[in-house]
């Protein structure tokens, strides 16, 4: 079961579901509520009229980590019934496979994070992640946030933009690594809403049920989204939470935010978790 990250959709997993499924695997590529099939697309944002895209309202306003947990529970207790789910959450999916960690611990074979989000303690909601002194280096797109986020309820971003500047801060915090063809690709994929509170809620594993479950960690070694420093602080502060129940980290020095172009390599290690 495969969670997709800010600002995007289930149908960002396809490359990899699509490897996933030709091993043999039943694959669910998660939207989140108002995302995916279920998007809400500004009419402004249609229009590209950016004094009206400042203020149009979005129905995503008041969406938070409770209705993100709900949906993907929902999901892995009707999957569960078939057999074994490894759970899978890219950037800021990683909160949720926490939160539903820590609900259904029973029913989750194995959880993974692929250059996401692992709150701890001391860095509990995916805020305080991207504020830690570990992830100064990142990339932000806060100078391209459209309107007032306190007021819309949403971090909205504007990714049909036709400003040079804007496209080249996009693509060295998604995938500095790719060609513009893939960049643009994978921009046509993204969505321009994303709830403020989705980053402000705590989403901390707990030793007695998250800290149960066996757990790898993808770890991207040119991330300008999610630093790896950041990577490696959230997993050494889970390990210290759960020393008999450790981290798996796999390794990849060359890969940005989205992962490398070629899903194989993520696929491959993917494919042992569910063994």
């Amino acid at each position: 079961m495969l969670v997709h990250g800010t600002h995007s959709a289930g149908a960002f997993w396809m490359p990899i579901a699509r490897e996933l499924t030709l091993r043999g695997h039943r694959v669910v590529m998660v939207d989140q509520p108002r995302h995916g099939t279920q998007a809400f697309v500004p009419e402004s944002y249609q229009r590209q009229d950016l004094a009206a895209m400042a203020v149009e309202p979005s129905p995503l306003k008041g969406l938070g980590l409770d209705d993100y947990e709900a949906r993907v529970t929902g999901v892995v207790r009707r999957a569960a019934r078939n057999g074994p789910v490894v759970l899978v959450g890219h950037s800021l999916g990683g909160v949720s496979v926490s939160r539903v960690g820590n609900a259904v611990p029973h029913l989750l074979h194995h959880i993974c994070y692929m250059a996401a989000f692992c709150p701890s303690r001391s860095l509990p909601t995916a805020d305080a992640c991207t504020a830690a002194p570990e992830n100064a280096d990142a990339v932000s797109p806060v100078e391209l946030t459209v309107g007032d986020p306190e007021r819309l309820g949403v971090l909205r971003l504007n990714f049909r933009t036709g400003d040079r500047r804007a496209l080249a801060l996009l693509k060295e915090m998604i995938c500095a690594d790719y060609p513009d063809a893939d960049f643009r690709r994978i921009l046509a994929g993204m969505q321009t809403d994303e709830p403020v509170t989705a980053y402000a809620g705590r989403a901390v594993g707990r030793a007695d049920s998250w800290g149960r479950i066996p757990r790898t960690y993808l770890r991207f070694g040119k991330d300008r989204t999610i630093a790896t420093a950041l990577q490696d602080r959230m997993v050494e502060e889970a390990d210290a939470l759960t020393p008999g129940n450790r981290f798996r980290v796999h390794d990849y020095p060359e890969a940005s935010h989205v992962g490398p172009l070629d899903p194989s390599s993520v696929a491959d290690v993917l494919n042992t978790l569910a063994a």
